[in-house]
């Protein structure tokens, strides 16, 4: 049986630091969004990335940066956890992208995703609009107290009903977010193994032996070991849908206490867009207000049903 929900571990200076950490890896992530262009790699992305992030005074990362093109965005056709590594995919006029770093600072982590395309491509500006409703949802459930099963199925709904596909399940585990803790490991920094920190492996390993003799789990996902109320601590949460050959996720940062949630900070890239109410190009120019026809070219999503029309069917 599930013991007593643990206290909420973190000070306010704690938080700050986890902010700043967060802060860095997006700021480092629109700097690639402004430098990427028509030809580069996802290879010469992820390193370019990476290159920043060293540069601000990143001393380890939870895992390698990721970067993804065209329909790998929305992870069509993955079959193994190899084909989420950069590969050499070039990045063409009209192709959405997706970064995805986690930086560590001083034991502070951050986890997070930055969607964006190059040129125009309505249908991302669509899929980019309606991100907007699960960063809501997720928080409302979550502060409802729901078991994070019960959110996850909640999302997975929302999703449906959009006509768009759950693409977070794709990942390993199916997660659609991971507890992050403050690194002290002693471990190599600097050093991975499948993606992963030496450090991050070290701290993970010990989180997951730890959650899961209390019948809980550092992992985010639907099956039985996330049948219990969240956690108090800090959520890396990353909601992945997709349309065809165009995917697009947020991640970041949601603090959970013993009796509320919040996300740790507002003032980010995918927030300010909502904000602002207009989508976000890689060359900064402005985006098409309304969704077009995907072509028939693009991969084949599920066909939604009659009762529940996409928000892409309703637009055109």
């Amino acid at each position: 049986m599930a013991k007593a929900t643990p206290a909420f571990r973190y000070t306010e200076r704690d938080l700050a630091r986890f902010r700043e950490t967060q802060q860095l890896a997006y700021a480092c992530a629109e700097q690639v969004a402004a430098w990427i262009e028509p030809g580069v790699t996802e290879r010469q992305a992820t390193a370019e990335l990476r290159r920043r992030l060293v540069a601000a005074g990143v001393q380890d990362f939870f895992h390698v940066p990721f970067a993804w093109f065209g329909d790998r965005t929305a992870f069509r056709h993955f079959h193994t956890p190899l084909q989420f590594f950069a590969g050499n995919r070039r990045l063409e006029e009209g192709m959405p992208y997706v970064l995805d770093c986690a930086p560590v600072v001083d034991g502070y982590t951050a986890d997070i995703g930055y969607g964006g395309k190059v040129g125009e491509n309505r249908v991302w500006d669509r899929l980019a609009a309606d991100l907007e409703v699960y960063r809501k949802l997720i928080l409302d459930e979550v502060r409802a107290r729901r078991p994070l099963a019960e959110v996850y199925a909640a999302v997975d709904a929302q999703i449906a009903a959009h006509g768009y596909d759950n693409r977070h399940q794709v990942y390993p585990g199916r997660v659609i977010g991971h507890q992050v803790t403050r690194n002290t490991a002693r471990g190599p920094a600097g050093v991975n193994v499948l993606g992963f920190g030496v450090r991050t492996l070290q701290t993970l390993g010990r989180e997951l032996i730890s959650e899961r003799l209390h019948g809980r789990s550092p992992l985010w996902a639907d099956g039985r070991s996330s049948r219990h109320a969240p956690t108090p601590g800090l959520w890396a949460v990353e909601p992945h849908i997709g349309f065809r050959g165009v995917g697009i996720k947020f991640e970041e940062l949601l603090v959970v206490t013993e009796d509320d949630a919040y996300w740790l900070d507002d003032d980010l890239p995918h927030v300010r867009r909502w904000t602002a109410g207009t989508g976000q190009t890689a060359t900064g120019r402005a985006a098409a207000p309304t969704a077009a026809a995907p072509t028939a070219a693009e991969p084949t999503a599920a066909a939604p049903t009659a009762t529940a029309p996409t928000t892409l069917e309703a637009t055109r």
